[in-house]
C-alpha cells in the first residue's frame, strides 16, 4: 500500500514537472513573440523586460545586475546596453551618491509597449488566479520561491564544473 502511495506521489510529481516545463515554453515563446513585436533581438527584448520589471518594484537594476539575471558576460552586457541605448529604449542614470553606480532605466515608450503587448495576458491571469483564495496563492508562491531557490543552488554549483567536453563520460576530468 505504502509503494503504491508513493508512486501516486512519484507520478503526481512527474506531472507538476511536465507542467512547469510547458509554462516554461509558453513564457519562452512569449518572450520571442515580444521581441519580433518591438524589432529587438530575444536578448535585448529580455534585458529590456528585466529593466523595466525591475523599476516596477522599485529596485532598479545596475549593468552587473542584469548580466547576472540575463546570464551575459560584462562584455557583452555593454554592447547589449550600448545598442538598447542607441535605440532609446534604456538609460543609464548615474543616481546613487556613489556616482560610480549606473542605474538603468527604460525608455518610457517602452512600458508603454509593454503594457500594450502583455495587457490582455495579465487581464487572463488575474482571472485565472481570482478563484483561489489567498491562503492558497501564498501556498503556491512559498512553493515557487522554494524551487526557485533550488534552481539557483543547482546553477551556482554548476558554475564551478567544467564544460561538459572538457570531461570524460564518466564525469571525470581528465
Amino acid at each position: 500500500m505504502e509503494e503504491a502511495v508513493r508512486d501516486g506521489v512519484a507520478e503526481q510529481r512527474e506531472r507538476l514537472m511536465e507542467s512547469f516545463r510547458i509554462y516554461g515554453g509558453h513564457y519562452a515563446e512569449l518572450s520571442r513573440r515580444f521581441a519580433a513585436w518591438l524589432g529587438l533581438h530575444s536578448t535585448d527584448a529580455t534585458a529590456v523586460l528585466e529593466i523595466a520589471a525591475a523599476e516596477e518594484r522599485g529596485t532598479p537594476l545596475s549593468p552587473a545586475r542584469l548580466s547576472e539575471r540575463i546570464s551575459l558576460s560584462t562584455g557583452a552586457t555593454t554592447a547589449l546596453l550600448n545598442r538598447l541605448e542607441a535605440a532609446g529604449h534604456i538609460t543609464r542614470a548615474r543616481e546613487h551618491s556613489d556616482r560610480r553606480i549606473v542605474t538603468l532605466r527604460s525608455g518610457s515608450h517602452i512600458q508603454e509597449r509593454a503594457d500594450e503587448f502583455f495587457g490582455p495576458l495579465a487581464h487572463r491571469l488575474d482571472a485565472t488566479m481570482s478563484p483561489y483564495p489567498p491562503q492558497f496563492l501564498e501556498q503556491v508562491e512559498a512553493f515557487m520561491a522554494e524551487l526557485n531557490a533550488t534552481l539557483d543552488s543547482h546553477l551556482t554549483e554548476q558554475d564551478g564544473l567544467p564544460p561538459r567536453s572538457s570531461r570524460n563520460l564518466d564525469g571525470r576530468t581528465p
